[in-house]
């Protein structure tokens, strides 16, 4: 599903990533721990098309990103790739239902299509009664949850989450970390989550530990 080959990345003089190999199944969830600076989030956002290695291969799908133009990226991103991310990044002015809609209506779906698949993942989401409330209305577990629907509206193969419980209370962290499961069952999805939460990295099929810009250990 996904393979990264030899994945180097630098920032001015600063190597983040060192050689970078790592090979995620279809279907699998997979957590990336370590500390901070490890180089977690910078390649989560290489394997998400977000950046681009400075040497390196990345597929997904047997698709080499380095093959393809910015436009094609964006485009391959957007109807293949799923990001849940700590702060859930919605858009303030919009409601719920308008923030998951908006990939969808990106990718050239139809309006009304993508109304009705919205609502849908609202609805599998327990968020019904919540579809014209905006951010600022909902709680932080309601907020992630939008940002979950959004991330599926596109029925992606991929999700990539970077600290997805980190801003959450316990409740809606141990909500939030059992969705999880349930999506990958349900939709058939391959997860990778980078996480600083042991117990959402315990409940992994695989955690992979990275330290200073390299892959130190792998545990299944």
């Amino acid at each position: 599903m996904i393979t990264a080959k030899n994945i180097h990345k630098s920032f001015d003089t600063l190597e983040v990533l060192k050689g970078v190999d790592l090979e995620v199944s279809a279907g699998e969830i997979v957590s990336i721990v370590g500390p901070s600076g490890a180089g977690k989030t910078t390649l989560l956002q290489i394997l998400g098309t977000l950046d681009k290695p400075n040497n390196g291969i990345v597929t997904l799908d047997g698709v080499d990103f380095s093959k393809l133009n910015d436009r094609e990226l964006a485009a391959f991103r957007n109807r293949r790739i799923g990001f849940i991310f700590q702060f859930h990044q919605l858009l303030p002015e919009f409601t719920a239902l308008e923030n998951v809609m908006i990939p969808a209506l990106i990718a050239g779906t139809d309006p009304a299509k993508a109304d009705t698949r919205a609502k849908e993942l609202l609805a599998f989401l327990q968020l019904s009664e919540r579809l014209t409330h905006k951010p600022a209305e909902l709680s932080g577990g309601e907020k992630q949850r939008v940002a979950v629907a959004r991330a599926l509206i596109n029925n992606p193969s991929v999700i990539l989450a970077d600290e997805p419980s980190g801003s959450l209370d316990s409740k809606n962290k141990e909500e939030l970390h059992r969705l999880l499961f349930e999506l990958r069952d349900k939709f058939g999805l391959t997860i990778v989550i980078v996480t600083h939460d042991k117990d959402l990295a315990q409940l992994s099929d695989r955690v992979i530990e990275m330290k200073d810009g390299k892959i130190v250990e792998t545990a299944v």
